[in-house]
């Protein structure tokens, strides 16, 4: 939903280490103390942190091959009371508590788009490469309850006529006392999509299964699948912060049948160690 990768035992392993690090205390409340909702500004101003993030993740969506990946990790905010503009890897834009129990959250995004260099073993070979797209959210939350411990939310992706709609359906529960957003959460979802959206990702069109050998596919819009998310996020010292994640990803049978889905899942595993500014 937000925010979500390494080779396993090493993230797991990272994650281990960063929860047996002592806590650094921070008075500041956050916007919102969810550790899915990042705050570096802590107050009115700016605030910003880079470093860089161990992944280790499914391919592509539906791939049954895995890769690891180091890239840089970051972001920049500017708040203002209980409105806070940011910058954080792909997404740009605005999100402000309009009531103490209510968050909203809009901008635009990256999307990045499926290519056959994504298979290392040649599974995708013959397929048309499908474009990358700058895409807009919007996203809802809202708190059951002043302190945030449980939540349930909504995010709306939208873009060209060639991306089609992805909503997105959310509930989660948050650990631990903390009001500075360190701590762990954890979240299910539920995704819906327009037969464009799930085209662009699983679909095999008349050209591509000329070319590739695999059989025609379309798929009609409707669910899409059900996850499950762990975020949790750490001060290992006033300057170094933690942020380590791992989710799962089931999808529909009709998603699981496309030939390009070689497995009716995915999964995500993260490690990333950032400066705070």
């Amino acid at each position: 939903m937000n925010l979500i990768r390494h080779v396993i035992p090493c993230a797991l392993t990272g994650f281990l280490a960063v929860t047996a690090m002592p806590v650094f205390a921070q008075t500041e409340p956050a916007l919102v103390p969810l550790p899915s909702v990042l705050d570096f500004a802590r107050g009115d101003g700016f605030g910003a942190a880079l470093g860089a993030g161990m992944e280790y993740e499914s391919a592509y969506d539906g791939a049954d091959e895995a890769e690891f990946e180091v890239e840089p990790a970051g972001a920049v905010h500017y708040r203002r009371g209980e409105h806070l503009f940011f910058w954080e890897g792909t997404e740009l834009g605005w999100r402000g508590l309009l009531a103490e129990q209510w968050l909203l959250q809009a901008g635009i995004r990256d999307e990045g788009g499926l290519e056959p260099e994504d298979s290392s073993d040649g599974n995708l070979e013959g397929i048309a490469a499908r474009d990358s797209h700058v895409v807009g959210f919007l996203e809802v939350r809202r708190g059951l309850g002043t302190d945030w411990r449980n939540w349930v939310g909504a995010r709306l992706l939208g873009g060209p006529s060639d991306f089609g709609t992805l909503g997105v359906l959310a509930a989660g529960h948050r650990f631990g006392e903390q009001t500075d957003g360190t701590g762990t959460e954890v979240y299910g979802f539920v995704t819906l999509g327009t037969d464009t959206f799930l085209d662009k990702d699983f679909g095999v069109t008349p050209t591509d299964a000329r070319s590739s050998g695999l059989p025609a596919y379309r798929l009609d819009g409707g669910y899409r699948s059900t996850g499950i998310q762990l975020v949790h996020r750490r001060d290992l010292t006033s300057r170094i912060h933690a942020i380590a994640q791992a989710g799962v990803e089931r999808y529909s049978g009709d998603i699981g049948d496309s030939p390009i889905a070689r497995k009716d899942y995915e999964f995500e595993v993260s490690l990333a160690l950032i400066w705070k500014f």
